[in-house]
């Protein structure tokens, strides 16, 4: 599986658009240290840069993301900002720690120190990056909720065309890029034909307006594609002019 997150550094911005990928998604893999501030805000001048120092000390075991509270409401929505500065660490896309406020650096590194490796989720990426089925499946014994390990077993299962099972597993947690890339794989299929589906996808739009079924195969092949694909996005204006 690819990395969701892609390579940012220990330190990096997150706005509303990307927040989920970069903060809940990154989560599952690493601890993720919001921070919350404005560029009006003093405190938040003098906290920043001993985030960043403390962050640096894990070896990438955690890292920072900064939201300018400005610029981002969905966030600040999101996480009731009344104050900054604001900290919440996120682990497995949820908030387990986090204060508001000046803190000193001896709190700070406290802090950061409570969030060092988490030993479940480092033998479940281990797991992950082996593509071991078994003891994915034994992972999912104890924590049927496991989205990490969800994930993971549902692409081996779409690889050897399990594709009912891995559907069923993705059922039982929320909707994200990845899941909706597996789900898409295991609707579709993992192999592209010759041509890597634009025969199909031009016989699709002939169909998309009317038939439930040619519309969702459309969606999922896109999804398939990707948006680094540069046919992506032409055949999405494409569909959009077909439906409305």
């Amino acid at each position: 599986m690819s990395d969701i997150s892609g390579f940012l550094g220990p330190v990096f911005d997150v706005g509303d658009a990307d927040f989920e990928v970069q903060v809940l998604e990154r989560s599952r893999r690493q601890a993720v240290v919001v921070d919350l501030w404005a560029p009006w805000c003093g405190p938040c001048k003098t906290l920043g840069p001993m985030l960043e120092e403390a962050v640096a000390t894990t070896g990438g075991e955690v890292v920072l993301a900064k939201v300018n509270v400005d610029e981002n409401p969905a966030i600040s929505q999101m996480f009731q900002v009344q104050s900054i500065p604001a900290v919440y660490a996120v682990r497995d896309g949820q908030v387990v720690d986090g204060f508001v406020g000046a803190q000193g650096r001896s709190e700070i590194d406290a802090f950061i120190g409570r969030l060092g490796s988490d030993p479940v989720a480092e033998m479940v990426n281990g797991l992950i990056e082996r593509r071991d089925e078994l003891g994915l499946r034994a992972v999912l014994e104890t924590d049927p909720a496991n989205e990490a390990a969800i994930i993971a077993l549902a692409d081996i299962l779409v690889e050897r065309d399990a594709n009912e099972e891995a559907l069923a597993l993705l059922e039982r947690i929320p909707e994200s890029d990845e899941v909706r890339r597996v789900k898409a794989a295991a609707r579709v299929g993992s192999v592209a034909p010759d041509d890597d589906f634009d025969s199909e996808l031009e016989s699709l739009l002939e169909r998309v307006k009317g038939d439930d079924e040619a519309r969702q195969r459309f969606v999922d092949i896109l999804e398939l594609m990707g948006p680094h694909d540069p046919r992506t996005a032409a055949y999405r204006k494409q569909l959009t002019a077909r439906l409305f």
